[in-house]
């Protein structure tokens, strides 16, 4: 009998999940499910006796409804499979034992770990070689009363596990059949501006478990800025705000993301955005040439400058162990100026002792930025920075492994994507128009809604609502949410997390798969919404 090939795109609810913790033990009803469907078919035929077999007596199943949605469902006749106690997790390889754990006890299992023999109602977790595949991918089959998840790497067995965990949710059961699973872009990110808004390492971590569940495989930290330094310091302790984390609890934060599978990715932002570190450093801050400070931005003619930032880059370096850094690099105010040269002859003759005389003050801010990636990359890092730090024209460029972290078009002398991309650079999608949560909604920002981005965004559209051409979909590595806090008490930690809830979800479903949804937005809300 020949089979069809299904691909869905809907999805459910994560938030309750998060909020449960999900790192050991029972985390719900399902735990003490029983095996099969809820309504399994009847089991005896019309004369009393044993009933067919399951391809006569069930319907061909259909594809799971998750978020993101599976790509590719092939569908089969049986009951699927439910967590039931006493089953077990069992792995073929020792490097999933924390995948292995972390599933049971959240499904109520019991963890077997390495074992040959197979059980009804076994849950196994393998590791296939997997040449040329997506190392995030993953094949789910159900069948037989057994469920094998296998996957290139422990991050595409851990989606796998994602997947199941969605679709036992309360009771429900994993369809028969198999699917085959992979996301479209390498970076599915949520990034949190802790700087301007003290944020608990509590609140953090359940963030964390809930971009775990969604399959988002990046969260970034910016932990500096005018109005805080938020991480423990060893070697400037003087600039750390009297709200921060510990070092400690960034530690158990990053153990906890890598976990469920997730880089931190920090952002120390300079040259503009130190006004945490020149509250601290009075004399580093820049100043015009009729002696004025200018808000949040650092002297970059000064070799102290330069200094103090390596020392935060080569610290949390140690305590950071993700590949990729961001630079920031952004609004640097000195270039706001009509003649930067005239406003700041230090900065002016600066660039032209370090770049010749026809530098200019641009000049001299791409040698900064290229200055701090070589910093990073020394501690084996990929360097981004945001698109407004990249200048056209010029004696200087910037490095061409610098991605761009691409969020708007306004800026003086904006460019627009093609530009980047026709140059050759990776760009990450940070589009302010769908991805920019800011709080107290200032300037002509708006809350972003899960709709818009559903209905109207993809990575390829970077700015505005017209995609770039489809020549260039390589070169974007996928896209980040982003959590400002411009005015920090417009909003609870519970209301953030509330606000972003359903962005986050459309976001991931066109980051795994940036075809058009089969589900509409109500069918997509309506799911979520019916599982909490």
């Amino acid at each position: 009998m020949a089979v069809a090939l299904v691909v869905v795109a809907a999805g459910v609810s994560l938030g309750l999940w998060a909020a449960s913790g999900g790192d050991g033990g029972s985390t719900g009803p399902e735990a003490g499910s029983t095996r099969g469907a809820a309504a399994a078919p009847n089991t005896t035929g019309p004369d009393g006796g044993a009933s067919p077999g399951p391809s006569r007596s069930y319907p061909l199943s259909e594809a799971p409804r998750t978020i993101p949605a599976v790509r590719e469902h092939t569908p089969a006749r049986g009951p699927g499979w439910r967590p039931a106690k006493g089953d077990r997790v069992v792995v073929d390889d020792p490097a999933l034992a924390d995948e292995g754990r972390l599933v049971a006890g959240e499904l109520g299992l019991t963890y077997a770990g390495e074992k040959d023999d197979k059980r009804d109602g076994d849950l196994r977790l393998t590791l296939n070689d997997g040449k040329g595949a997506n190392p995030e991918s993953y094949v789910m089959t159900v069948g037989g009363g057994r469920v094998e998840i296998s996957g290139p790497t422990e991050a595409g067995v851990f989606h796998g596990t994602r997947t199941l965990k969605q679709e036992t949710h309360d009771g429900g059961t994993a369809p028969e059949g198999v699917v085959k699973d992979e996301p479209a872009k390498p970076v599915r990110g949520f990034m949190l501006d802790i700087a301007r808004k003290n944020f608990t390492a509590g609140w953090i971590e359940d963030r964390i478990r809930e971009l775990g569940d969604l399959k988002y495989n990046q969260l970034g930290l910016h932990f500096s800025d005018d109005q805080g330094f938020r991480i423990e310091s060893d070697t400037h302790p003087e600039i750390v705000s009297a709200e921060h984390l510990t070092k400690a609890q960034v530690r158990n934060i990053i153990d906890l993301a890598e976990s469920r599978h997730i880089t931190i990715v920090p952002e120390i932002d300079s040259p503009g955005h130190l006004g945490a570190v020149i509250d601290a450093h009075p004399d580093l801050q820049l100043r015009t040439v009729q002696g004025s400070p200018v808000q949040g931005a650092i002297d970059i003619s000064k070799a102290e400058s330069a200094e103090i930032v390596d020392d935060l880059l080569n610290e949390y370096a140690e305590l950071f162990p993700g590949t990729p850094w961001h630079l920031g690099a952004d609004e640097y105010q000195a270039l706001v100026r009509s003649d930067p040269e005239a406003s700041f002859p230090q900065l002016a003759a600066a660039a032209r002792e370090k770049y010749g005389s026809g530098a200019t003050v641009a000049d001299l801010t791409t040698g900064w930025l290229n200055d701090r990636a070589a910093t990073v990359r020394e501690h084996q890092r990929v360097p981004r920075a945001w698109n407004d730090g990249f200048f056209r024209g010029g004696s200087v460029q910037a490095g061409k492994d610098i991605q761009v972290a691409y969020w708007t078009g306004k800026e003086i002398g904006a460019r627009t994507p093609l530009e980047y991309l026709e140059a050759g650079r990776k760009v990450i999608n940070y589009n302010d128009e769908f991805l920019y949560y800011v709080l107290g909604e200032p300037q002509t920002f708006v809350y972003p809604t899960g709709q818009r981005i559903y209905e109207q965004w993809t990575p390829r559209v970077l700015r505005g609502t017209t995609p770039v051409p489809a020549r260039y979909d390589g070169q974007i590595l996928g896209g980040s949410f982003a959590v400002w806090c411009d005015q920090a008490n417009a909003q609870t930690e519970a209301q953030v997390a509330a606000g972003i809830r359903m962005p986050l979800r459309a976001m991931v479903q066109k980051l795994w798969d940036p075809d058009k949804p089969e589900a509409s937005w109500a069918q997509f809300r309506a799911l979520a919404d019916s599982l909490g």
